[in-house]
């Protein structure tokens, strides 16, 4: 009878042994999902920070310069892209405010919607 009893106990700790192997596997799981979800939040505050400090750099820029200083240029960047708005009053006020743009360092590419006054 004590045969028994042992098998039977044995099958139980077995069983439970199952169990905390599946509930080990999920957890995993759900871990690692946790961590591509905290990867690709950080990846898109950092796209963020990046295009902050794009846009910041060539305002800077613009107000350094002294044919552009006196100008509402609008700067905004996302992804990469910065799209330059406004009005100035000649060709080669907006030629130079875009490759101010285009020479920042991270600009993938820029949007010239700057026109004549």
């Amino acid at each position: 009878m004590l045969g028994v009893v042992g098998c039977e106990q044995q099958g139980t700790a077995e069983k439970a042994g199952e169990k905390l192997d599946r509930a080990a596997a999920t957890a995993s799981d759900k871990l690692d999902a946790a961590k591509a979800s905290l990867s690709g939040e950080a990846e898109r505050t950092g796209d963020y920070m990046d295009d902050a400090g794009i846009t910041a750099k060539i305002k800077a820029e613009i107000l350094g310069d002294p044919t552009l200083k006196v100008f509402q240029i609008h700067v905004a960047t996302t992804g990469g892209v910065v799209t330059l708005s406004g009005t100035l009053d000649a060709q080669l006020s907006i030629n130079r405010a875009v490759d101010l743009a285009r020479g920042t360092q991270n600009v993938t590419s820029v949007e010239n919607r700057l026109i004549l006054k």
